[in-house]
């Protein structure tokens, strides 16, 4: 029997199986949606893209993508997809032009067999399609379709979308590498994309134009002002491709002008003091800029407060390279600000602001506090701070100076050896640039000898002895309180400087001179000494016994000086033969006889000076290092006769030049600032910059730059500030000048009386009053010859009749 289902039950029933319906459809579509990293047999794949079922092919398009990224084997299906490519679902599409690109290379005989249908994309409604099938077209790296391509961008090029025209643009570097013989047609391309009034155009056809032909300056003229004003406007990469074409083109374009503009001198309270010195005769000549260039300038100054810290370098490096003093100050602000970005961008700007920094020191006085090292700066930024901190150093006021005094003495004190040389490095370069503050920078140093640290000792000595070198007379009892430090000093570096120092001045008088006692003490632990030190006290013994040469020899003219005696020369033979022995060496060259031809000995009272110097010809015969002993013979070789020492005067007394040590970028000067091998430095990128690096041509001579007329006259007036709306009056009194005819209106009557206006006045009521009695006789006259001429006319009509 059946039973009756009452009508609610069912739809309450239907409805249940219709929600449940719509969950499992929808919680299909989610997990069919979600990519899966599982791979799927090669067959299930292939039977997704052979599907019918735009979701079904989507799938296995996501499929085929996800092994590609993953570097699995996808060439298998290059039929199965490249068939999909004529799909109108842009899903469908984009995945498709995604595989060919990155497999066209491959299989070219198969990607051709798509060109038509691409061909056919570009001209669909939807301007993204256009633009992806532009974009996938040049991609295709075959170059039998090059001028398939070269005809795909003239079409883009007069397309109505910008996106187009900017995927025309994207593409012509691409159609030059695939065949470069198209380079006459991509330049007319070029050429008509540059003057695109969509700033989103301009900055891909600028990119072109620098990766196509660079060097093809007579292009840009037309559209210079034109690209000037869109400059704000485009986006990061546009910006900067422009600022690099444009600051090129300025130096190819805008010579170097100069005019000499006199200093007024101040006047005393009543004018008349200072009639007599108002102007000095002597100009100082300022640069300068051509209308163009400063209307370039202006532009780039926007983009100083850009969020993109490239665009900020290369907007400094227009100012730098092309501007005067105003505009490069405008732009140490924004750099200086970098220092707040990540430490990788830090260590770039940090390297560009110590570029400007050596060409603009004063104007980083005022960011001082920006320079002063943290405690989390790395090592390769805390080094350029103290670069900073020692140029802008001579500039600073007073309380400045000691702030950067107490900064650098402060890290003098640090854990990290490589800092603490880095700042005892900036402080002997802080008074090498400014005289006055040697005197402190000294004590300060010297204070330093008495560290544990040997790194510092070592550093510290090293600038002492520039300082010293600088003002050799007014340092003699430094250099002695030097000397007395060699009884604590350990580290070799730091015992060779002070020997040397000492050696400067073996040639003080004999009350004075303190290098007989040092060379003295220290030939007694000449064995123990590192090479370093050892080179520097043979070179003390002989500098101390040419002085004694030189001092002797001229009252000794047919004796001549003290050499050792036999039985201290015999002495110190047994001494080092018995080493020798010891050690298993032989003596290649034996000890310098007393039976030298000319030489006399003196039994008697043989002075130490020789005795020390033959002694310490002995200890270096048998030292193990080559250039001490090769060092050695050369000494004795210029020493061996002592009635002729102008030689080894020329050779070891010979004045030395006053020490500079440059700041440590100084051989960057040269280098363009924004680029890779200003970061990277000479020592790495070499002296002619990295692999592409281009440094900027020289400033065109006056006379040979190209006609001003080539660039856009029709926007002159409104680009160089000059008002649009001019009144009319001013209008006409310019026409009527022009003409020859004085002026009228407004302009002529400034300087009228009230006399004047009177007179005019009169004039004109009896000029009125004239033409008044005119006008009537003329009435008159007119009226008597009407009705003459109708007289005439009866009578002649009379008569005919």
């Amino acid at each position: 029997m059946y039973s009756i289902i009452p009508a609610g039950l069912i739809l309450i029933s239907a409805r249940e199986l219709t929600l449940e319906a719509a969950q499992s459809a929808g919680s299909a579509r989610i997990v069919n949606s979600r990519p899966s990293n599982r791979d799927l047999p090669f067959a299930q794949t292939k039977k997704l893209l052979d599907s019918r079922n735009d979701r079904e092919i989507l799938e296995g398009l996501r499929k085929v993508i996800s092994m590609m990224y993953r570097s699995k084997p996808c060439l298998p299906f290059f039929s199965a997809v490249v068939k999909n490519v004529a799909s109108p679902n842009i899903e469908i599409k984009k995945l498709v032009y995604i595989y060919l690109l990155h497999y066209a290379e491959s299989e070219p005989d198969l990607a051709l067999l798509s060109i038509n249908t691409i061909q056919k994309s570009l001209s669909d409604q939807s301007p993204q399609v256009r633009a992806m099938a532009l974009r996938v077209m040049s991609g295709i790296k075959v170059p039998v379709i090059s001028q398939i391509v070269s005809l795909g961008i003239k079409k883009g090029c007069a397309d109505m979308s910008p996106i187009v025209r900017k995927a025309a643009a994207l593409a012509i570097p691409k159609c030059y590498r695939l065949d470069p013989n198209t380079l006459p047609q991509l330049l007319d391309y070029i050429s008509v994309l540059l003057g695109d009034k969509q700033y989103y155009v301009v900055g891909p056809a600028v990119i072109a134009f620098l990766e196509v032909c660079p060097d093809r300056i007579d292009l840009i003229h037309k559209h210079y002002r034109g690209l000037v004003r869109k400059l704000v406007d485009m986006d990061e990469w546009g910006q900067l491709a422009t600022l690099s074409l444009l600051t090129v083109y300025a130096r190819k374009c805008f010579p170097v002008r100069t005019k000499k503009v006199k200093k007024n001198k101040s006047k005393g309270f009543y004018e008349d003091e200072g009639s007599e010195h108002e102007e000095d005769n002597s100009g100082e000549e300022v640069q300068v800029l051509d209308l163009d260039l400063e209307l370039f300038l202006k532009a780039c100054k926007p983009l100083l407060s850009s969020r993109n810290s490239a665009v900020i370098v290369s907007t400094a490096r227009c100012s730098l390279h092309l501007g005067t003093s105003e505009y490069i100050d405008a732009a140490i602000g924004p750099l200086v600000a970098l220092l707040r970005s990540p430490q990788d961008i830090q260590h770039v700007a940090m390297n560009n602001i110590v570029a400007v920094c050596l060409v603009r020191p004063e104007s980083f006085v005022r960011y001082v506090g920006h320079f002063l090292v943290r405690a989390t700066d790395p090592p390769n930024v805390s080094r350029l701070k103290f670069e900073i901190l020692t140029l802008i150093f001579p500039h600073c006021e007073p309380h400045i100076r000691e702030m950067i005094w107490s900064e650098l003495e402060h890290f003098t004190r640090a854990a990290d050896a490589a800092l603490v040389q880095e700042s005892v490095r900036a402080i002997g370069r802080c008074a090498q640039n400014e005289s006055t503050a040697s005197t402190r920078c000294l004590r300060l140093l010297l204070n330093q000898l008495s560290s544990q640290d040997g790194n510092l000792v070592a550093e510290s000595l090293t600038v002492i002895r520039h300082l010293i070198q600088q003002d050799p007379q007014a340092h003699v009892q430094t250099v002695i309180r030097l000397a007395k430090n060699l009884d604590t000093t350990t580290n070799p570096e730091a015992r060779a400087s002070i020997i040397w120092l000492v050696s400067e001045f073996s040639g003080l008088p004999e009350e004075e001179n303190i290098a007989p006692d040092v060379l003295r003490i220290l030939v007694k632990g000449f064995a123990d000494e590192s090479e370093a030190a050892k080179l520097q006290i043979v070179l003390l013994a002989a500098k101390v016994y040419l002085h004694y040469l030189i001092r002797t020899t001229p009252a000794q003219t047919e004796e001549a000086p003290g050499i050792p005696s036999a039985q201290v020369v015999e002495c110190a033979s047994l001494h080092i033969s018995a080493a020798a022995e010891e050690n298993g060496w032989q003596d290649p060259h034996p000890p310098p006889s007393t039976d030298q031809p000319g030489v006399e000995s003196d039994q008697d009272s043989p002075h130490p000076i020789p005795l020390l110097w033959t002694y310490v010809l002995h200890l270096t015969r048998y030292d193990v290092s080559y250039d001490l002993r090769d060092r050695t013979r050369l000494y004795r070789a210029l020493l061996s006769n002592p009635q002729s020492t102008q030689l080894a005067s020329l050779l070891l007394l010979a004045p030395k030049p006053v020490p500079h040590t440059p700041s440590p970028s100084e051989n960057r000067k040269g280098l363009l600032i924004g680029s890779s091998s200003l970061v990277i430095g000479v020592e790495a990128a070499g002296a002619d910059g990295m692999m592409g690096y281009e440094s900027l041509p020289e400033w065109v001579k006056e006379g040979e730059e190209p006609d001003a007329k080539l660039r856009d006259e029709g926007l002159a007036k409104e680009v160089y500030g000059e008002k649009k709306d001019v009144p009319a009056a001013r209008e006409l009194d310019k026409a009527v000048e022009k003409k020859g005819l004085g002026k009228i209106g407004v302009g002529g009557a400034k300087n009228k009386t009230f006399d004047d206006w009177l007179d005019e006045e009169e004039d004109s009521e009896e000029g009125s009053t004239e033409e008044e009695t005119e006008s009537g006789s003329e009435e008159e006259s007119s009226e008597e010859e009407e009705s003459e001429s109708e007289g005439d006319e009866e009578v002649d009509r009379l008569v005919k009749q």
